[in-house]
């Protein structure tokens, strides 16, 4: 059973840069595949970026060339660096993991085990 925690939001102004961070314990996080989520009042849980245990990587649309998510098996960490931030990234960002392949980057929620209590950013003038 593993447990996630993230860390990292904030209050910024628009074209900020925040890296927010899932660390885990518990589980065998090197063959975890584990995604960031995002939440806005009001709208669904969307995804935002996900990795395998082997690097492969995916990212939302809205967040390709701005976002970059990445992994330190050696500290059961996966980060999400954010760039060029706008009032539309404003929600509350969940990181989730599950046993997956070495290529298996979902962006599903529903095939997420695991789930982090979520941290919030907020984009704001």
């Amino acid at each position: 059973q593993a447990q996630l925690v993230e860390s990292g939001g904030g209050l910024v102004q628009p074209g900020a840069s925040l890296t927010l961070s899932c660390t885990t314990s518990g589980g065998a996080f090197s063959r975890y595949g584990v995604a960031w989520f995002r939440q806005a009042p009001g709208k669904e849980r969307g995804f935002v970026a996900a990795i395998s245990w082997g690097g492969n990587t995916r990212y939302a649309e809205s967040v390709k060339g701005r976002f970059a998510i990445s992994r330190d098996n050696a500290n059961n960490t996966v980060y999400l660096q954010m760039n060029s931030l706008t009032p539309d990234d404003t929600a509350l960002y969940s990181c989730a993991a599950r046993p997956a392949g070495y290529y298996d980057a979902a962006y599903d929620k529903r095939l997420y085990t695991y789930w982090g209590q979520g941290t919030q950013v907020t984009v704001s003038t």
